[in-house]
């Protein structure tokens, strides 16, 4: 098996940062191919819809220099003509401009479906270290405002930055036609801008990327705000919460003003220069039109018309570079969770975001045989990155249909030991094998399918409580529902709940009490039928009224079934068909809870005095020296 993910999304993220921008564009195209179908067609209809612009400018100059000054009365017919073949024109340019950006806004929009569908389901193949190195509301963050600052620049920006750059080609070329002096004079008044913007741009890029990084960490605190607002209300830290919020959105907006700074120096000079060269064609154009006559009164007209034609996209490109930069920004960071190794991926294939097919599986992927399953590890051992072992070289069996307890103070290794018999992460050496099969070879549908685990908080979605049933088995019906109620013992429950298995949860499930919702995660592992299942501890944090019910629902999941339970209280321990006591990491006693308990030295016994102990309210007995 695989060592688990020792650098986070994050740090993956910061490594692209030093990717240049057109290597950024490049691969986020690579992964969202639905961009480059049909579009030569959208070139050719952004060609028609540039040209098309060019048609104002050069019918002013035959409408002077034909039917105005050339005439010697002004002939209405040729002025009218003209005007009518320019609607003409127009007409096209409107109509190709329109089905221009009908087919960019599908396509772009298709694109980043799949994109963001990518880097969704790519978070959920990381394991759940690698999810927690950073916050929830920042993984949000790259599905959503990050994906978003890419969706405006492709559905807007970009096609801009090809029309704004065929509209200067086009400007250029007509402008040499009409005078080429005064064209090599228009680029040369915009030439120390332009270089002026190779150097802004940069600053821009990386000051983007601030921007993106703090809207993130900011999106994290607001999730975790409102996630833990009960507890910030018991405390009493609203302020100290609304404090940190408030430097959160700070940041953000420092960091956007630091982006402005040098855009308003960019868009300052554009405009700038678009002043300075229009004044310079008039004042140089007049000279050539008079002295040397090679300027007519319309081609210095339509010149000046064409000097606006070529600054327009100027200064738009300039714009449209800066949302190019955050755009570069985003997709950088939905690049950094693609680029993440996914520690914990599934051997039978992934799920392609753009068809929906599986592709192909490993070649020793092999799904649970049929029948009741038995646990094999051998030699495990787990250490978190940067850590040290907190597992060293276990090796445990446990044969099917057995109810097994595991037992050990806080920090042993309990839960770690869990999550890798679920394969929620990998271990760093060993293996796990469950039916015989090592567990990072089996494929999720089947793994899933015949392996749950019911966390110590029964979190719920929101919903109904039959919504919340049905996560295990999409397809149970009512009756089924209630049938799996009753053989709980919960169905007195379920029927006194206001609207039955219609009632709502809300979010997190907080319309539930701690024990209902933990009745209901229940209710919904019974439901999915599988053959292997790992308790960490379900009535840990309830009342005693509630501890009963839940039991009861415990032994009815139980029944047939393959069990391994992280023990907190030890009543579940009483009832195990083996107890395993882990100590720092360690298997320091097995055996039944009978032979564990009169152990004089053994720790599964000292457990179990203490515990009985709190339970009863007697004093703990104090050691014989």
């Amino acid at each position: 098996m695989k060592a688990p993910a020792s650098e986070s999304s994050s740090l993956v993220t910061d490594r692209n940062a030093t990717e240049g921008t057109i290597a950024t564009i490049r691969r986020g195209l690579s992964l969202t191919p639905e961009v480059a179908r049909g579009l030569w067609l959208t070139l050719v209809l952004a060609v028609i819809t540039t040209a098309g612009k060019i048609v104002v400018p050069v019918t002013v100059q035959r409408i002077i220099d034909g039917g105005i000054v050339g005439a010697e009365a002004i002939d209405l017919g040729f002025v009218a003509g003209s005007l009518g073949l320019a609607a003409l024109i127009l007409a096209g340019t409107v109509t190709a401009n329109v089905f221009m950006n009908r087919r960019l806004f599908r396509a772009s929009e298709t694109a980043l479906r799949t994109l963001r569908t990518r880097a969704f389901r790519h978070i959920h193949d990381l394991s759940l270290l690698t999810q927690s190195t950073e916050k929830r509301g920042a993984l949000v963050s790259r599905v959503t405002s990050d994906v978003d600052t890419v969706s405006q620049f492709m559905s807007f920006g970009g096609i801009m930055l090809i029309v704004m750059s065929l509209q200067v080609v086009i400007a250029t070329v007509v402008m040499a036609i009409y005078s080429w002096p005064l064209a090599i004079l228009t680029w040369l008044c915009f030439v120390p801008v332009l270089l002026a913007m190779t150097k802004i741009q940069k600053r821009i890029r990386s000051r983007y990327q601030i921007v993106r990084t703090r809207v993130g960490a900011m999106l994290g605190s607001v999730s975790e705000a409102l996630v833990g607002s009960a507890t910030i209300r018991a405390y009493g830290v609203t302020g100290r919460t609304n404090q940190e919020m408030d430097g959160a959105v700070a940041e953000v907006r420092g960091a956007q003003l630091k982006v402005l700074r040098p855009q308003a120096v960019s868009f300052s000079l554009s405009e700038m220069s678009d002043g300075f060269t229009t004044g310079m064609v008039i004042v140089v154009g007049i000279w050539l039109g008079t002295s040397t006559d090679l300027l007519s009164v319309g081609q210095l007209v339509a010149f000046v018309f064409l000097v606006s034609l070529f600054s327009q996209p100027v200064r738009m490109g300039i714009e449209m570079l800066n949302e190019a930069q955050n755009a570069v920004a985003g997709w950088r960071r939905v690049l950094g969770v693609i680029d993440t190794p996914a520690d914990v991926s599934d051997p039978g294939g992934a799920i392609d975001p753009t068809t929906g097919e599986r592709g192909p599986a490993r070649p020793d992927a092999q799904p649970l045989p049929a029948g009741p399953l038995g646990i094999e590890i051998e030699d495990l051992r787990y250490a978190y990155p940067g850590g040290p072992e907190v597992l060293h070289g276990l090796n445990i069996s446990i044969p099917p249909r057995t109810h097994v307890a595991i037992v050990g103070e806080t920090g042993s290794g309990k839960t770690t030991l869990a999550k890798l018999l679920t394969r929620m992460m990998d271990p760093t050496s060993g293996a796990v094998r469950i039916g015989g099969i090592e567990v990072d070879r089996i494929p999720f549908d089947s793994l899933r399918g015949r392996v749950v685990m019911v966390p110590q908080e029964g979190f719920l979605f929101d919903g109904s409580i039959a919504d919340n049933l049905r996560y295990g088995r999409p397809d149970a019906t009512e009756l089924q529902m209630l049938a799996a109620m009753e053989d709980l013992g919960l169905l007195d429950w379920i029927e006194a709940m206001p609207l039955g298995l219609d009632t709502p949860v809300h979010q997190r499930g907080e319309a539930l009490s701690a024990g209902e919702r933990q009745l209901v995660a229940l209710a919904r592992a019974y439901i999915a039928d599988p053959d292997l299942i790992v308790l960490d501890e379900a009535t840990s944090a309830v009342d005693p009224a509630s501890d009963v019910r839940l039991q009861a629902a415990i032994e009815g999941l139980q029944r047939g079934r393959t069990t391994v339970t992280i023990a907190h209280r030890l009543s579940t321990a009483e009832r195990a068909d083996l107890a395993l006591v882990l100590d720092h990491g360690h298997v320091v006693e097995h055996g039944r809870h009978a032979d564990l308990v009169d152990l004089p030295d053994g720790i599964y016994a000292r457990l179990h005095r203490a515990w009985v102990a709190h339970r009863t309210g007697t004093p703990r007995p104090q050691p014989v020296h």
